[in-house]
């Protein structure tokens, strides 16, 4: 499974989460704790939100640990929202259109999970999207397909709508097919202005997901003081350090809605 986090506050560096802290997504990239798949290096992503409606992105498919391009790109790049991934694949081919974060027009999408026997439902998932987006797909995952699906089902007019109508779907066509066909979704979304993290799978075994809201992280991090925001939001496959205090965990079918320094948090039904 991959590790991913996503940041919502005020404009920092990529790296003072990426690469700087205890637990960074590059140490997990090698060394990931909270899972059975400790090593992602099947790839990575950054999605970042600027002056432009539509966010800048940048994907490879070298392990993360191992790209210069990154380390130097993080280290000079500041924004006010940011997604990073880092991935593990669950037997899709490792090429840079199969990087997480996707992106179209103003959305960012990132997933860690997987739709069980994909290839024998992705056929009919396919059907679901609308022309009109599925034109646009470049990949092969389970994830991209996810990503269509809810703009299919209208993420960009009811984003919590769709994205339940979507899971939902995802599970009928599931229960259709032959054999036992798990599920699992702990992804973040985000249109520039909030963003929504899901925790959700059909067994109760979802990877793992954690947030932060507290100013203290920056201490704990070694933030500049004059670099810090009083109402910062992390989400996180898991911490960035080894502190218990300001790390919440999302249980099973829970949903969060960061915007503006609040978090909302509720159960998540599709």
């Amino acid at each position: 499974m991959c590790r991913w986090l996503a940041y919502s506050g005020r404009p920092i560096l990529l790296s003072t989460m990426i690469l700087d802290p205890e637990h960074s997504l590059i140490d997990q990239s090698l060394r990931a704790k909270r899972t059975q798949h400790t090593t992602n290096g099947d790839g990575f992503g950054v999605g970042w939100y600027d002056k432009r409606t539509e966010p800048g992105l940048f994907r490879d498919t070298l392990p993360a640990w191992n790209d210069e391009n990154l380390k130097n790109l993080s280290q000079h790049i500041e924004s006010r929202l940011f997604f990073a991934h880092v991935r593990a694949s669950t037997g899709t081919a490792i090429m840079r259109p199969n990087c997480h974060p996707f992106r179209y027009g103003r959305w960012l999408f990132m997933h860690n999970g997987a739709i069980g026997g994909f290839d024998e439902v992705r056929r009919e998932l396919d059907n679901l999207i609308a022309p009109s987006y599925y034109r646009h797909r470049l990949g092969t995952t389970d994830s991209e397909t996810i990503f269509y699906l809810m703009l299919s089902n209208g993420l960009e007019r009811e984003p919590e709508a769709a994205i339940a109508a979507t899971i939902a779907a995802i599970l009928r066509v599931a229960a259709s097919a032959s054999g036992e066909r798990r599920f699992s979704f702990t992804a973040a979304l985000s249109d520039g202005e909030r963003v929504y993290a899901v925790r959700f799978s059909s067994d109760r075994t979802s990877p793992s997901l954690y947030f932060s809201q507290t100013a203290r992280i920056f201490d704990d991090l070694g933030i500049d003081p004059g670099r810090r925001d009083p109402h910062p939001m992390l989400i996180v496959s898991e911490p960035l350090d080894s502190s218990s205090e300001h790390w919440h965990e999302v249980g099973e079918g829970e949903m969060i809605v960061a915007h503006g320094g609040k978090v909302a948090q509720r159960p998540f039904l599709p």
